[in-house]
């Protein structure tokens, strides 16, 4: 099993087993994804099909669009009334 060793800066060098089977190259980027106890590495890739699955497991459950809708007034409402109470 491929393993690295963590710099003083926070820096790693991804072996070259793991890079080639991500498919990954100079200047790619990576999502790092908590999976209960640990994390998935992701290549983040152009195109829609690339996301599919990405975004799975990150909310406890699924979100109606109603919920979605009343999270953003209720924000709103606290930017406005932030905004009110700092003279803007």
């Amino acid at each position: 099993m491929p393993t690295a060793t963590l710099t003083s800066k926070g820096q790693i060098t991804i072996p070259l087993a793991v890079r080639t089977a991500l498919g990954l190259h100079p200047g790619a980027k990576l999502d790092f994804v908590l999976d209960q106890d640990s994390f998935k590495v992701i290549p983040l890739r152009s195109g829609v099909p690339s996301l599919k699955g990405r975004f799975a497991g990150r909310a406890a459950s699924p979100v109606s669009l109603a919920m979605m809708d009343e999270a953003i007034a209720a924000e709103a409402v606290v930017r406005y009334e932030g905004s009110r109470h700092d003279g803007s």
